[in-house]
């Protein structure tokens, strides 16, 4: 990909977070799931770490390496033609250096868009606020120096880390941090944990920039998101959960023997799964793109 290519989809990711039309972004892990999203419509592809992470036997929150995510995330670009943002999690850094590195080899992958969380501990603890700016402000200025406009999604994590506060608190907190993301280059926020309508609403009277929801199980529908005014909604691990709840209950279903009643009775034939894969050798694939 040149590099005029990727701030085109740089630019394009940006353009689908304004205008009235919600985006939405059910999360991959692998190359053959982006197609498939990609050839259906979708106009952006995003992916999920915690589905890239148990996809490789890892739990979430940087217990892969940041070469091993990179290495998916550079594999599912290269195989779409629509933007993909990326799930980078804290960033893989703990310094100023580290995190340009990793916003380097982000845009290395083809990605034009990154997630980066302000947890320290996913649940528990937040970086201070001003902290996280700089992170964030760390990672504009890598990615401006390459002439890249990468779209940076702040994860604003208040709502996980203060389960036990008032849910006004939280909503100040959430706003402020979500203020000084923006100010210091993020494109959107994403508020991850409240779904519901009454939250979402307040939080779309105060938050003036694009805002991203988790459309966990018992949020609000997308059309009373999109009503509310949300500009983007991913799903996280849910879809991988999803699918690989129907490989246990298959798994399950043929250790005792019960028959092949347990496969989809409209399963994908080999033709319609060759639609969404090379035909050429890995390597090779490669060098054309």
């Amino acid at each position: 990909m040149t590099a005029d290519e990727q701030r085109r989809k740089a630019r394009a990711l940006r353009d689908l977070h304004a205008g009235d039309r919600l985006l939405v972004l059910p999360n991959v892990w692998d190359p053959i799931g982006a197609r498939v999203l990609a050839s259906s419509g979708y106009p952006a592809v995003a992916t999920a770490s915690a589905a890239i992470s148990a996809s490789l036997g890892f739990q979430d929150g940087e217990k892969i390496r940041r070469s091993t995510m990179l290495e998916v995330v550079s594999r599912i670009a290269r195989a779409i033609d629509v933007p993909l943002t990326a799930d980078m999690e804290s960033g893989y850094a703990s310094t100023p250096a580290a995190l340009e590195e990793t916003t380097r080899g982000l845009l290395d992958s083809g990605a034009v868009g990154m997630n980066i969380e302000d947890s320290l501990t996913e649940g528990e603890s937040l970086r201070p606020l001003r902290e996280q700016a700089d992170r964030i402000a760390t990672v504009r200025a890598a990615a401006a120096a390459r002439g890249i406009p990468l779209v940076i999604n702040a994860r604003v994590d208040t709502f996980l880390a203060g389960t036990k506060r008032d849910r006004d608190d939280l909503i100040e907190e959430t706003v402020k941090r979500a203020a000084a993301y923006v100010e210091a280059g993020a494109d959107c926020v994403y508020p991850i944990g409240p779904g519901d309508a009454e939250t979402l609403k307040t939080l779309r009277a105060r938050i003036s920039s694009p805002i991203n929801v988790l459309a966990a199980p018992g949020a609000a529908p997308l059309r009373t998101m999109a009503a509310i005014g949300i500009n983007r909604v991913s799903f996280g691990p849910f879809l991988f959960r999803s699918c690989f709840r129907k490989f246990a209950d298959i798994a399950s279903a043929l250790a005792r023997f019960e028959g092949y009643d347990c496969f989809a009775r409209e399963m994908w034939t080999r033709e319609e799964t060759a639609a969404y894969l090379s035909s050429e050798r890995e390597g090779d694939a490669v060098r054309e793109r």
